[in-house]
């Protein structure tokens, strides 16, 4: 069973690492959309379509992405003092009353969503070029089927952390400097890590964020993981 959520995990990051590669064309058609505007008053008739479909699917395909990682906003001061067991019934409560419900009505609504634009062939209609849009209407269900089967993965996870009292591992992850330093000073104490620093230099801060990165691989529970408050 943890080969096969790891494999949903894995396939998760893919399409959400696969879908972060649509910042660099949204960057590159906004700047020339503003430059060849400003400079040249050549406005393009496509900028504007090809920036809201690669920001919109941006964000669609890094949901699965997110979940996989834990890495949603979680209003989480209780959350986190929480005993793992708990925090995994807490989890599994909410999946079942919120996010399947949800997920199954996105997904049901996404499909017809997506049908009647096909049928029609819908093309858009702010922008004199009028490129079809069907495609980018399929990624409603599609993602949210891949957000289903996440969330099937994170259901296993609660059940076992409910059998064995503790988090299953993750794959881990990149994660920012600051974090793994603010993680470090938590496992180390402040002032340890401070001196540790001090007399280490940058060898030292890289070396303690890489002994967190190792230890968030295999031990990465929901308490020892970032979570944001919001």
């Amino acid at each position: 069973m943890l080969k096969v959520a790891l494999g949903i995990d894995r396939l998760s990051t893919f399409v959400g690492q696969f879908g972060s590669w649509a910042i660099l064309l949204l960057t590159a058609a906004i700047v020339y959309d503003v430059t060849a505007r400003r400079f040249f008053r050549a406005p393009t008739d496509w900028a504007y379509d090809v920036s809201y479909m690669l920001y919109g699917g941006l964000f669609m395909l890094a949901g699965a992405y997110a979940l996989s990682r834990n890495g949603h906003v979680r209003g989480d001061f209780l959350y986190r003092n929480f005993h793992p067991t708990l925090q995994a019934k807490f989890d599994l409560v909410l999946y079942m009353l919120f996010f399947f419900p949800a997920i199954m009505a996105f997904m049901i609504s996404g499909w017809h969503f997506f049908e009647l634009s096909w049928m029609q062939n819908e093309r858009s209609s702010v922008s004199p070029t009028g490129p079809i849009i069907w495609p980018f209407k399929f990624l409603i269900p599609a993602v949210g089927l891949l957000l289903l089967l996440q969330g099937l993965v994170e259901v296993v996870r609660c059940v076992q952390c409910i059998r064995s009292g503790d988090w299953p591992p993750r794959i881990s992850d990149v994660e920012e400097l600051e974090k793994q330093i603010l993680l470090a000073a938590q496992e180390k104490g402040a002032e340890a890590l401070a001196a540790e620093m001090a007399s280490g230099g940058e060898a030292a801060i890289l070396k303690a964020a890489h002994e967190v990165e190792e230890k968030a691989s295999r031990d990465p529970r929901p308490h020892a993981r970032d979570h944001h408050e919001g």
